[in-house]
């Protein structure tokens, strides 16, 4: 437990950004946070430093990316598919299976030190799927869970035809997170065709600008869930000074 509760989170939106860097930027923000928890522990509690909690929202070229416990074969591509559509491909060490990364998508990056928060993964989990649904009610989209399976989806009652439209995989150690969610709202959906998506074949994936109809203002959707996400986690963002 933290002796001094930081529940300040700097936020950064870090535009279209390759994924291999947004990565190595991640794992920095993480790594800086994890060693000052290490250095509190040896630390006279009046020598203790607060931790710092990081959001951090970008778009991604075309990317397909495979969790620690999934299954190579999900990716249905070889070298050379990658190529033809442009994509690229890395096994990193989040949770869950593979997934697509691309223009049009939404991709948040929270890195909190939970112990500001609460150190339960499944309530930081279910508030990350939340933010998600709370954006969707925003614009008139019902979403919700489905028991069983991770991220947001739609159709998820009577399940006729349910489809995720944000899916969620995150990694955590001495309660630091980092990872987080793919948010489809304006993504080209035929990406997904190259992938088991997930590691789930009979169930689809699906966009806000699939469901609405209609291109969808990306600008506003990132400034609903920043609003959503704030409210649930009750913390105070702050704009990074870089972006000011």
């Amino acid at each position: 437990m933290n002796q001094f509760i930081n529940k300040k989170v700097i936020f950064r939106d870090l535009g279209t950004k390759n994924y291999q860097e947004s990565w190595d930027y991640q794992e920095k923000l993480f790594a800086q946070t994890v060693e000052v928890k290490i250095s509190n522990r040896k630390a006279a509690p009046d020598k203790e430093q607060i931790t710092d909690n990081y959001l951090l929202f970008v778009e991604h070229p075309h990317v397909y990316t495979l969790g620690k416990s999934g299954k190579s074969e999900n990716l249905l591509l070889d070298e050379a598919g990658l190529k033809q559509y442009a994509a690229s491909y890395y096994p990193i060490n989040r949770g869950g299976d593979i997934t697509y990364h691309g223009p049009g998508q939404l991709v948040g990056y929270p890195i909190l030190d939970l112990d500001n928060f609460f150190t339960d993964i499944h309530k930081y989990l279910r508030f990350l799927e939340e933010a998600v649904i709370a954006t969707l009610e925003d614009y008139g989209i019902a979403a919700g869970r489905i028991a069983g399976l991770t991220g947001v989806w739609i159709d998820h009652i009577e399940q006729k035809n349910p489809r995720k439209i944000c899916a969620l995989g995150v990694k955590s150690s001495r309660w630091v997170t980092m990872h987080g969610f793919a948010f489809n709202v304006n993504t080209d959906l035929s990406y997904f065709n190259h992938i088991i998506p997930c590691g789930i074949s009979d169930k689809a994936v699906t966009s806000m600008q699939l469901e609405l109809g209609k291109e969808v203002l990306l600008s506003e959707v990132k400034d609903r869930v920043k609003f959503h996400i704030g409210r649930l986690f009750e913390m105070e963002l702050l704009i990074s000074e870089e972006q000011k």
